[in-house]
């Protein structure tokens, strides 16, 4: 029996085919199962019984299962999954408004159970690493967005997608690509290019790799204007010095009028000084990047804190005054801590009694990618 979300388009003609078929009935298989949301293959109303009967003998479909889900009074929902081995992953739902003023939802997705990067501002990283999400765990996190959100039909809720969540992007290298090309085929989800942001640590392996497949926007989880702090930071992303990473990142492939976003938590009395606010201008405005300011939204037990408002504004100007282009983004979710790791935590620590309002450490960012 095989995971039938965890093929890829050319692999389900392939099975299906295999079966004896003819390739056309993949597309209506492809779009029961990820356009019109199918939880049986007994949905598949279009579908011959026989061929029907085949699938479920060979394959199943399975979806993550919701644990717990939470709502913010701001609109942000965060769900607590189960995958098919008892891991806890979490997914979060980001509210925007259109330029028209139409609601526009933004899905932060896991690609990982645990993390190895050992952030030392996320609760993620706290946990550890215990292995790779496939492509259905990774996938299947939009399938039950859009089930919440009723928007199988006309796909027009859910927008935009950041993998941002648990895990670092380029550790799951393999299968977050996989994802990618599903999210970017015309026979796919839908999800173009502009649409789709990966977020990374500054991972060598395989960041060159992303830019020439041209499947998503790049940001860079930076945190720090210089390479002792980052260290202390991020010990393990650190490991690629700060200077080979920015050299890297110079030749990373752009569209036109494309820039590189980099995402800086401010952590008071940590990173947030004026004198940082210029090294991190000066590293940064040679290459024409974004820079996404983050307010940090203290965790249970976190040796940070959030930095005073005025101060943050200081650092915001002081970039702009160096002509670097910094946006200071909304914290989404703070009432059900919708940062990533903090759900799966405080119900791993049993600190979440059944009906309570649970969530995140950094707090969920408002994210529109492409602007």
């Amino acid at each position: 029996m095989i995971d039938i979300l965890n093929l890829t388009y050319p692999e389900l003609v392939e099975f299906i085919t295999g079966m004896g078929e003819k390739s056309f009935r993949a597309e209506q298989v492809w779009r029961w199962l990820w356009h019109q949301g199918a939880r049986s293959f007994d949905d598949m109303t279009n579908v011959a019984k026989s061929l029907r009967a085949k699938l479920a003998e060979r394959s199943f479909i399975r979806w993550p299962e919701v644990v717990k889900e939470s709502v913010s009074q701001d609109g942000t929902v965060k769900f607590l999954l189960k995958l098919s081995d008892g891991e806890l992953v979490e997914t979060v739902l980001i509210p925007s408004e259109s330029r028209s003023g139409e609601l526009r939802m933004t899905q932060c997705l896991s690609c990982q159970v645990g993390c190895a990067m050992g952030c030392t501002f996320c609760s993620t990283g706290g946990m550890g690493f215990t292995r790779n999400m496939t492509q259905s765990e990774i996938l299947g996190q939009i399938l039950v967005g859009r089930a919440y959100l009723g928007d199988f039909t006309k796909n027009e809720l859910l927008r935009n997608l950041v993998f941002m969540g648990m895990g670092e992007p380029l550790m799951n290298f393999k299968e977050v690509m996989r994802c990618l090309e599903t999210l970017n085929s015309e026979s796919g989800l839908a999800f173009s290019r502009r649409r789709v942001t990966v977020s990374t640590c500054g991972i060598k392996k395989g960041l060159a790799e992303l830019g020439e497949s041209g499947y998503a926007f790049l940001a860079i989880s930076l945190h720090a204007p210089d390479q002792g702090l980052r260290e202390k930071l991020m010990p393990r992303a650190a490991h690629w010095p700060l200077a080979d990473l920015l050299e890297a990142l110079e030749e990373y492939p752009l569209a036109t009028r494309e820039r590189i976003t980099f995402e800086y938590l401010l952590l008071g009395g940590v990173n947030d000084s004026i004198e940082q606010a210029t090294r991190l201008a000066r590293l940064t405005q040679r290459m024409g990047a974004k820079i996404n300011l983050i307010v940090y939204n203290p965790a249970e037990g976190s040796p940070y804190r959030a930095p005073a408002p005025e101060q943050v504004l200081a650092f915001e100007k002081e970039l702009w005054r160096h002509g670097v282009v910094a946006i200071l983004r909304k914290s989404k979710g703070q009432d059900i801590k919708a940062a990533c790791g903090q759900l799966k935590a405080d119900v791993l620590s049993g600190s979440v009694a059944d009906g309570e309002d649970a969530a995140c450490g950094a707090g969920a960012m408002e994210e529109r990618p492409g602007e």
